[in-house]
């Protein structure tokens, strides 16, 4: 019987050797689960969302009642914090909906165009701010502040022997502006003045960049988490996506990397015309993490040899499928992807997926 101690380091052995694309004694499993959690140990969303501490037991406890997961992409419900990210207003449950239904960005033209003069004349923390407080509404003190558990949610996660898999995140910048103008404003803006809108994402970059790589150095992560929530291919032109999401979301990477930590790459949506600028990054030094829209075995084609990959069990399969379609599935896709592959699902685990088919998916890397 192993200690929780020798699991840790047994799990981020295995980690480490998928990340460099070595052979593993096994397919590493990692799940983010929130929603999924609370349902599983019979807690509402609307404790489960305004209470942290509540909301990391939660997600600790579903683990712990899983099996053998390698470990956790999220400690915490994080549902508050999206403002923080996307600069828009949510709904949460409890609050603005029934106490059992999932939270959601409830997104709308907040930032005017007007606000583009402001960052570029007074920089990006004074808006934020201003922002954040008086037109969303959001106590920044008080998330923030929430915050200062997140170290011992770590440790309680190690101390059970799972690790964290991405303790540091960002989202690329120009999420912020297609959150806070709504996207399809942000679209407009992007093609009638796109100057203007350049020039607003550098100073935001520039800006962000300073605390992000004070982050990494302060935490000193294996891998940190990156999302282009909205930069898939099928957005945008070419061109209009090389100078709007790619030269952000490389940027960005580009720090991580710096700094010693490995990039983990959260693709929503289809990538598959541009999956060979990823080739850019040094070798190893990236996790490309798909949630089913790009089609993995493409992204095994054109990168395989180059970066580990994540995913992809789809969150139809794991809410509507059996286990025994879980199970074949992820087999499948493991003896497929062979080495440098985590199992994961693609995306979080979605909130009515089956606890019998999430068992069955990790069933299929540990073979128990």
């Amino acid at each position: 019987m192993k200690t929780n101690q020798e699991l840790l380091k047994e799990r981020t052995e295995r980690l480490k050797k998928a990340i460099v694309l070595e052979k593993t004694d096994r397919t590493p499993v990692i799940l983010t689960g929130d929603a999924f959690c609370a349902r599983h140990v019979g807690m509402k969303l609307s404790e489960f969302c305004s209470n942290m501490k509540a909301s990391h037991e939660a997600i600790l406890s579903s683990f712990k009642a899983l099996g053998d997961v390698d470990g956790t992409g999220g400690t915490f419900a994080a549902a508050s914090m999206f403002p923080l990210m996307f600069y828009t207003k949510i709904k949460l449950p409890g609050r603005d909906l029934p106490d059992d239904t999932p939270w959601q960005l409830d997104e709308q033209e907040i930032m005017t165009v007007a606000d583009y003069d402001t960052i570029l004349n007074k920089g990006w923390k004074d808006f934020s701010d201003d922002f954040l407080k008086n037109r969303l509404g959001v106590d920044v003190d008080s998330l923030y502040a929430q915050l200062a558990d997140v170290p011992q949610f770590m440790r309680n996660f190690e101390d059970a022997g799972y690790l964290v898999y991405t303790p540091s995140a960002s989202i690329t910048v120009n999420e912020h502006l297609s959150g806070a103008r709504s996207m399809p404003k942000f679209l407009r803006d992007i093609y009638k003045m796109p100057d203007k809108v350049e020039a607003v994402l550098d100073i935001i970059l520039d800006e962000t960049l300073v605390g992000f790589r004070e982050q990494i150095r302060t935490l000193k992560p294996l891998v940190v988490f990156i999302s282009p929530a909205r930069g898939a291919s099928e957005f945008y032109s070419p061109k209009i996506w090389e100078r709007f999401v790619w030269k952000y979301l490389k940027a960005a990477a580009d720090v991580i990397i710096e700094e010693g930590a490995v990039v983990d790459l959260h693709i929503d949506g289809n990538w598959e015309r541009d999956l060979d600028y990823f080739k850019q990054f040094p070798k190893h030094k990236c996790i490309f993490e798909c949630d089913g829209a790009t089609n993995i075995y493409k992204i095994k084609e054109v990168l395989g040899d180059h970066m580990c990959i994540k995913g992809d069990v789809p969150a139809a399969l794991l809410a509507l499928g059996t286990p025994d379609a879980v199970y074949n599935y992820c087999t499948k896709l493991i003896k497929d992807m062979g080495q440098g592959f985590i199992l994961a699902s693609g995306c979080t685990i979605p909130p009515n997926a089956s606890v019998e088919n999430v068992k069955a998916m990790i069933a299929a890397a540990t073979g128990k």
